[in-house]
């Protein structure tokens, strides 16, 4: 459970650093404002060519959000 957090954190992290609101995520990945809010809350699946979508808006690899490192 702490890891799914950790990765929702992240995601939610980045999205305030950028200013986005969920709305404004969800249009640049052209789906519902709630469906975007259901990922960032982990109350539904977060498919490959989401994430990928999702990390090249914050210019970044998939792995830099949604991967938890060991180290």
């Amino acid at each position: 459970m702490k890891k799914i957090k950790t990765k929702i954190k992240k995601l939610e992290e980045e999205r305030l650093k950028h200013q986005y609101t969920y709305q404004q995520m969800a249009d640049m990945l052209n789906i519902c404002k709630s469906y975007y809010w259901q990922i960032e809350h982990n109350n539904r699946r977060l498919y490959y060519d989401l994430a990928v979508k999702i990390a090249k808006i914050f210019n970044k690899k998939p792995d830099d959000i949604f991967f938890d490192s060991m180290n």
